[in-house]
């Protein structure tokens, strides 16, 4: 029999201890205080790994929130993540005037987030949502004589709120139509009679709430002015909180699925997302700029994941995205002085045109060589799975073809078919290993129909284009027509300054 209570559910219980131990000590040098916030998020992240054991034993809880193998490994992640950035705060705000307060707020907030990853009910993912944004607001202007701070909370509150709404309206929406709001029973109710109207509503106000707290185009600004936060902040937003979209679309799933409308804007929008995300990237100088617009083109491709069906790959985007941002950005501190050690003297050669289709078609045709043995060996892939493979083979080409320019041909054809098999391979293994796990909770990605075809081939067309684009940047970079083209993609094209003035926030920077 299940158990009627996870382990995992108590570790949410414990931040909040602490956090309100934190809270009253809200000045510098709190003592003990920033010792027991660490204990307090090892403590958890112990619980939370202690559910995924109970999991094992004795199969998935039930009881205020969910534990099964998504929620449980998504709240270990939350757990490891809040440890690492509450041990590196623990040094970081040493002596800062409100540094009780800030562990105080942090842990709250981690309490927050790992009530919505384990959240079984969309009223409880709501009601986390919100509490999440309350604290990171909070955070965000733990320096609030600071103009850019003052904007980007403004902005912050202005999208994740605007999300909360649009969730709130979905689950009444959705609790009218069916009588319930857990996700589970939403997935069956609706699989046996469709969606309705209502449903759809529901439904394209769930998708809309995963772009807003995704920060996709075209509200993504905010995103990218969270600097003016302390760095533990960035990590954690950069790391956890921004994948509540995702975690909100995965959950609701088999809700989501059943309209093929939702799924299409998902492609849409998050491969829009990606492809813009990464392109402004490149054009960024500062190294916590440049990671933020990552996010961005990150959590655009884990839309587009979603979109195409493959749920078991977006969970596992998730985890592996988290863990390598929050790295990227505790460790953001040494990045000057490591490019400043690496960089050598000279001109830069430029690949030419030949070598990067070199590079290009052989790592297709290693990719297709590895599809096939993999379809041979653990049955066949699902159209959407070897499209998105493909435009991860596209990514690595460009990385090789950087280095292409002046290497002997012997050279050259080594390099890239070692960096392509290596990802053709492990993208199947890891692909294979994310259905053992996630794929029993979560449906089969769809048969294609006529649209879905449709904008499968835009998106690897696309996203082959964008990658062969940057691959052969070098040849045309200094032409006035790029420089001019280099100044609007570094500035976002100005997308996030009309959102300043639609809210007043250049005014608010000017006042301050």
């Amino acid at each position: 029999m299940p158990t009627a209570l996870s382990l995992s559910f108590l570790a949410p219980l414990v931040l909040l201890a602490a956090a309100a131990l934190a809270l009253r000590r809200p000045g510098p040098r709190p003592g003990a205080l920033p010792r027991l916030s660490e204990g307090a998020a090892l403590a958890a992240l112990a619980l939370a790994a202690a559910g995924l054991v109970q999991l094992v034993l004795q199969g998935p809880g039930h009881g205020p929130l969910r534990a099964d193998a998504i929620s449980l490994a998504l709240a270990l992640l939350v757990g490891f993540i809040g440890w690492v950035v509450m041990r590196y705060a623990r040094r970081y705000m040493d002596g800062e005037p409100r540094e009780g307060a800030f562990h105080g707020l942090m842990l709250a907030v981690l309490a927050a987030v790992l009530v919505f990853v384990q959240a079984g009910s969309l009223w409880v993912m709501a009601a986390a949502a919100l509490a999440v944004g309350l604290g990171l607001k909070r955070l965000l202007l733990f320096y609030p004589d600071r103009p850019e701070a003052r904007r980007a909370a403004a902005k912050f509150a202005l999208v994740w709120h605007g999300g909360d709404a649009a969730l709130v309206l979905a689950t009444l929406l959705l609790v009218t139509a069916f009588g319930t709001a857990d996700t589970a029973a939403l997935a069956t109710l609706v699989a046996q009679g469709g969606p309705g109207a209502a449903g759809h509503a529901a439904i394209g106000l769930i998708v809309l709430v995963a772009l807003l707290k995704t920060a996709a185009f075209p509200l993504h600004g905010w995103l990218t002015e969270v600097m003016e936060a302390p760095t533990p902040v960035s990590a954690l937003l950069h790391a956890g909180i921004i994948n509540s979209g995702g975690v909100l679309l995965v959950a609701s799933a088999g809700l989501i699925q059943h309209s093929p409308a939702a799924m299409a804007a998902l492609v849409m929008a998050g491969g829009f997302t990606a492809l813009f995300g990464a392109t402004v990237m490149l054009t960024q100088s500062a190294v916590k700029t440049a990671l933020a617009w990552s996010t961005v083109a990150q959590m655009g491709f884990m839309l587009l994941q979603c979109g195409l069906g493959l749920w078991p790959l977006a969970v596992l985007h998730i985890l592996a995205h988290s863990l390598y941002k929050a790295h990227a950005f505790l460790s953001s501190g040494g990045a000057v002085a490591d490019v400043a050690a690496i960089r050598r003297p000279g001109p830069v050669a430029v690949p030419g045109p030949g070598a990067v289709l070199r590079a290009f078609g052989l790592a297709l045709v290693l990719y297709a060589v590895i599809a096939v043995v993999f379809t041979a060996l653990l049955g066949p892939k699902s159209p959407q799975a070897l499209a998105l493979g493909a435009i991860l083979i596209f990514g690595v080409a460009y990385l090789v073809a950087q280095g292409l320019a002046d290497m002997a041909p012997a050279a050259l054809t080594k390099r890239t078919a070692g960096a392509s098999l290596a990802a053709a391979i492990g993208y199947f293994a890891f692909q294979a290993g994310a259905e053992v796990l996630w794929s029993p909770q979560l449906p089969a990605a769809p048969i294609p129909g006529p649209l879905d075809w449709a904008l499968i081939l835009l998106a690897v067309l696309s996203f082959g284009a964008v990658a062969l684009a940057q691959a052969l940047f070098p040849l045309w970079a200094h032409h006035p027509a790029t420089a001019g083209l280099r100044v609007h993609l570094a500035n976002g094209l100005y997308l996030n300054a009309l959102l300043d003035r639609a809210i007043g926030g250049l005014r608010l920077q000017k006042s301050g």
